[in-house]
């Protein structure tokens, strides 16, 4: 974690992008270089906030290997003022940083369960990083299954990395689509109906679901209607974070800050907000 100190955790330090990758048409991985008089490192699940100075800042989950020294990774969509100038930004530019924040997922709650990951769209870079883990420490967790969908074969996240993960004998990778393209030949549905492609024991399962909101409702769904219990449900809620600590209320709902509080959250906690339509 980078330690802040002295350092205000409402200024960003200065960084340079090291790398830049297109990821989909609208998604791009930037590497930044850890900024100095900061310590590099976080917890999976937790998240930066990113500034391009001139246009504003936006909270973007970390997607790198946590065990892996060096920059720093995200991957942005470009779907306001803010992500798509991060997106046009290449390598020697310069942004803002501040971070990391959050609670992220629960790890240590994973070991010796089957383990579910359930994304949607680019709710698979916030999840990533306990897949760097899960394969990194293989005999530490039962089955692992890691169900992704997205809405079409042009918009797969790290294809190729998906590709080698789906190569290992040791965890269950399944891929489906929104809509088909020519030449593509796998799952075509929502990806809530990948789980019974799957094998897991519902009472020593642990689930972490990523992804747009419908999505994960659905998802929450379709677990319990198996038996997975809401207490081993866990959601990443990122939504309208402005500050990052807790002090400007954006993030609020109803007695908790997303920014401070999550934005990982245990479902039985949150139960309450998911049912409200306004929320």
């Amino acid at each position: 974690m980078i330690q802040v100190g002295a350092h205000d955790p409402m200024v960003p330090y200065s960084a340079q992008v090291l790398r830049r990758r297109r990821d989909a048409p609208d998604v791009f991985t930037l590497e930044i270089e850890p900024p100095a008089g900061a310590e590099a490192g976080f917890t999976a699940g937790q998240f930066n906030m990113l500034t391009v100075f001139g246009v504003g800042e936006a909270a973007v989950s970390i997607s790198g290997d946590p065990a892996r020294e060096g920059g720093i990774v995200h991957t942005v969509r470009a779907v306001g003022e803010v992500s798509r100038a991060l997106t046009q930004l290449k390598r020697g530019d310069t942004l803002g940083l501040r971070g990391p924040f959050g609670v992220g997922w629960p790890m240590d709650a994973l070991e010796g369960k089957d383990v579910v990951l359930l994304a949607g769209g680019i709710g698979l870079a916030p999840l990533r990083p306990v897949i760097y883990r899960l394969l990194a420490e293989r005999q530490r967790y039962g089955r692992v299954a890691i169900l992704y969908g997205t809405r079409s074969p042009a918009d797969i996240l790290y294809r190729r990395q998906v590709e080698s993960w789906r190569q290992r004998l040791d965890v269950d990778v399944e891929v489906t689509v929104d809509h088909a393209e020519d030449g593509w030949h796998g799952h075509v549905g929502v990806v809530t109906t990948l789980m019974s492609r799957i094998a897991f024991d519902p009472d020593q399962t642990v689930a972490l679901l990523c992804g747009p909101e419908i999505m994960m409702r659905f998802g929450v769904q379709s677990l319990g209607s198996v038996g997975v219990p809401d207490e081993a449900i866990y959601l990443s809620m990122e939504r309208n974070m402005k500050c990052a600590i807790g002090l400007c209320g954006h993030c609020q709902l109803s007695t908790i800050f997303v920014c401070r509080d999550g934005p990982v959250f245990r479902y039985d906690q949150v139960r309450y907000l998911m049912a409200l339509g306004e929320i």
